[in-house]
Parts: structure tokens; C-alpha cells; sequence
């Protein structure tokens, strides 16, 4: 009997098992017309604002939208340098360019993929100087004020924040976390001595809820969350045309509302999402004593003792991946690669004038990184035949990873 394929992400499952309170929203919406703000729009917000741990949470049409607004919303203007990372999906970038501003990036640690706070350290220090007259920092090469910084919690792990907030403290940057993989992830504050969620941390975070994500619609959403009343303030202006009330515009905005259906259905499945990202933890462990004793051919996801993992990913690293991806397809089982091509080195950032060697950390993690399948009702026997398999062609004819990256972590 030939074995099932495993599918990289499962969106059917989950689906079929909430129908009739996911059709029940549908009909809720048809009985109403409320398709456009509304109960189910603050319902959401009121909901997701408290799993978040924030004052306010504000939705939007996408995670491109949240980025955006809350840059603008916290007061980056037209010129101004906002640093980020290099391994992330465009949009992080795509929204910080619609902002006004101009993308910049620091290298990722070896361990995590997230922002290595020592290289945003260097920059600060050395590519940047400080106007003796305002104490604006600004960033040398470019001759513009060097004003925010945007932290990406990278496949559901959360960036070392107490080190980012304390750079962004001495240098007055503002801090928003790209949190759009992390629904529910959690970082252990030393600083505070207490677990703090993803999204609560910065001056503000923004989320999607693309259907793939831990926490996905039935099609495209996404949602600011901060404890700064004027922000969240802000950030409703901008996504209703910069209305306060119908036709009255207190700023140029953008159409950029949650719908209606979407949150309605974002709450319903909020209900599940503590037990899903579990889950996910689950089969993480799972992962790490199937193929721990894998030795220096694989390298899989390290988890410090500061953050709780919520796995929207498990990205395991190798050399020469693409027959392992080749090879696992052959076996039916699919895979994924988040991202093949630093955002530095695509096309559409030629201008800033980047070149491959830049970013070292990151250009090495981007040949070797594949995603293994991962969703809340992946099975341990299909976990057993994912890792029968990688094993089987790693031991066989891949090269270790450099020691320098090969570091196992504990998603327990």
C-alpha cells in the first residue's frame, strides 16, 4: 500500500472541523449587512488585544497594511532610515519604503535568524553619528535620521527584545515588531522578570493573519496591537481614509479595514489558537528526538531559554538542500524554503547598493534552510517518515554544516 503524501501545511483540517461555526459567522454577516467594521470587527480587536497582552489592538486588511500604519502611526516620515533584517518576507521592507522611509539592515544571529543585537549595536556605533545640535542619529552613508527599528519574530520565534529595546532606548529609536509569524509566542523579559507576548513589547507590532499563519483568516487580515492610546488612534485614521468620522478626514489615508467576515472568523478560531501553537510545540520536541542524533549533517531550530517558539515553521539547515527538498518531494512529502534570497540582494533593492558578502550570516542561511512540514495535526508517524527520510539521504551523501552554526536548541 502506497504511503499518503504529507503535506507542508494542512489548511483543510481545521477548516472542516470548525464548519458550522465558521458558516455561522457567513450567515451572521448576511442577516446583518454588517460586512464593513462593526461588532464583529471590535469584537476581534477587544479579544485579540487581551491574548496580546496590550491596551489596544486595531485590525487592518493585511500584515503589509499593520507594518505600514504602525510606522506612520509612531511618526516615521518621508526620508527617514528604519533598520531592519535581511532574511524576512519583502513586505517588512515594502512597508517600511510605503512609509516614506528607506530600508536598512543588520545581520541575523547564527542561532535564531532573528536580529543579532550586536550587530545592530555596531551599526548604531559605527555606520551612524549623532547631530550635535538635535541628537538625531543618522545614518553616515546616507545623510538621513536613522529613527526606528523593526525586529522580525522569524517562524514564531521571538527576537532577544530586551537587547533591541535597550540599543533603541539610547539611541531614541522607536521599536516595532514585526510579530506576523508569531502569533502567540512568548519572551522571557530579564529585565521585567516576567513571559511577555509577542506584540506587546515595542512601541507597537503588527500581525498577520494570512491563511497560512498560526492564527489565518479565510483570506487576507492582519491587526496592530500596542499599549500607546495614540497610536492605535492613529493607525484607525489611516486605515479608514483618515476618517474620525464618515467624510470628516482628519489625514490622507488608506482603504485598509479588516472586513467584517474575516474578524468574525479570526475570533472563532482565536478560541483554538493557545491549543494549535501547543501543538506545534509538540511536534517541535517530536522533531528534535527524531532527528537529534542526526550529529553536524543538520542543524535544527535552536530555541533560547528566553522565548516559548510557537513553530509557524520548523526550518531545519543543510548543506547542499535542494536534493534533500528534491528527494523528500520524490517521497511525497512537501517542503518549503523561507527565503531562498535576502532581501538585500533581490532586484527590487538593487538601489541600495548592496552586494552579495554584505550580510554573511544571512546569505549563508538562505542556501541551506528548508521548512519541514509543520501544523497543529501533524501525526507521529508522518513526523517518523519525514525524519526516515531526511536522515536517510543527510547520512548518506550531504557535507556537515559548519560548526560554527551547528548548535541544537530545546523547544521544551
Amino acid at each position: 500500500m502506497q504511503a499518503h503524501n504529507i503535506p507542508f501545511l494542512d489548511l483543510v483540517t481545521p477548516h472542516r472541523e470548525l464548519k458550522n461555526e465558521l458558516v455561522a459567522v457567513f450567515a451572521q454577516a448576511l442577516e446583518t449587512a454588517g460586512f464593513i467594521g462593526g461588532p464583529m470587527v471590535a469584537g476581534f480587536e477587544q479579544d485579540f488585544s487581551r491574548f496580546c497582552g496590550t491596551r489596544h489592538c486595531v485590525g487592518v486588511g493585511s500584515g503589509t497594511d499593520a507594518v505600514r500604519f504602525a510606522l506612520i502611526a509612531a511618526g516615521v516620515k518621508q526620508g527617514d532610515v528604519v533598520v531592519t533584517v535581511p532574511n524576512t518576507f519583502i513586505a517588512t521592507a515594502e512597508a517600511i519604503t510605503q512609509a516614506g522611509a528607506t530600508p536598512d539592515f543588520v545581520d541575523v544571529d547564527e542561532r535564531t535568524y532573528n536580529m543579532d543585537p550586536e550587530q545592530l549595536r555596531k551599526y548604531l556605533q559605527v555606520q551612524c553619528g549623532v547631530d550635535p545640535t538635535t541628537g538625531q542619529v543618522y545614518n553616515k552613508r546616507l545623510g538621513r535620521p536613522v529613527t526606528a527599528v523593526v525586529p522580525v519574530h522569524l517562524y514564531g520565534q521571538p527576537a532577544d527584545m530586551d537587547s533591541i529595546l535597550d540599543l533603541a532606548g539610547r539611541f531614541g529609536l522607536l521599536v516595532i515588531e514585526d510579530a506576523c509569524q508569531a502569533h502567540g509566542a512568548e519572551y522571557f523579559s530579564r529585565k521585567e522578570n516576567a513571559w511577555k507576548k509577542a506584540g506587546s513589547m515595542g512601541n507597537a507590532a503588527a500581525f498577520s493573519f494570512y491563511p497560512g499563519k498560526n492564527l489565518g483568516a479565510c483570506g487576507e487580515g492582519g491587526a496592530v496591537t500596542t499599549n500607546d492610546e495614540e497610536i492605535a488612534r492613529q493607525v484607525r485614521l489611516l486605515r479608514d481614509h483618515g476618517q474620525s468620522r464618515k467624510y470628516f478626514h482628519e489625514v490622507e489615508g488608506y482603504n485598509g479595514r479588516l472586513d467584517a467576515i474575516q474578524a468574525g472568523i479570526l475570533r472563532i478560531k482565536l478560541r483554538h489558537l493557545t491549543a494549535w501553537n501547543e501543538k506545534r510545540r509538540e511536534c517541535a520536541l517530536r522533531y528534535h528526538e527524531l532527528m537529534g542524533s542526526a550529529g553536524p549533517e543538520i542543524q535544527l531550530p535552536y530555541e533560547p531559554s528566553w522565548a516559548k517558539a510557537v513553530y509557524h515553521l520548523y526550518v531545519v539547515r543543510v548543506q547542499n538542500r535542494d536534493p534533500l527538498q528534491k528527494h523528500l518531494a520524490e517521497a511525497g512529502i512537501g517542503t518549503g524554503i523561507h527565503y531562498p534570497i535576502p532581501l538585500h540582494l533581490q532586484e527590487a533593492y538593487a538601489n541600495l547598493g548592496y552586494r552579495k558578502g554584505d550580510f554573511p550570516v544571512a546569505e549563508g542561511a538562505a542556501g541551506d534552510i528548508l521548512s519541514l512540514p509543520m501544523y497543529p495535526g501533524l501525526g507521529f508517524d508522518e513526523q517518523s517518515r519525514v525524519a526516515q527520510q531526511v536522515l536517510g539521504l543527510v547520512s548518506q551523501s550531504l557535507t556537515p554544516v559548519p560548526a560554527l552554526y551547528f548548535q541544537h536548541g530545546s523547544p521544551a
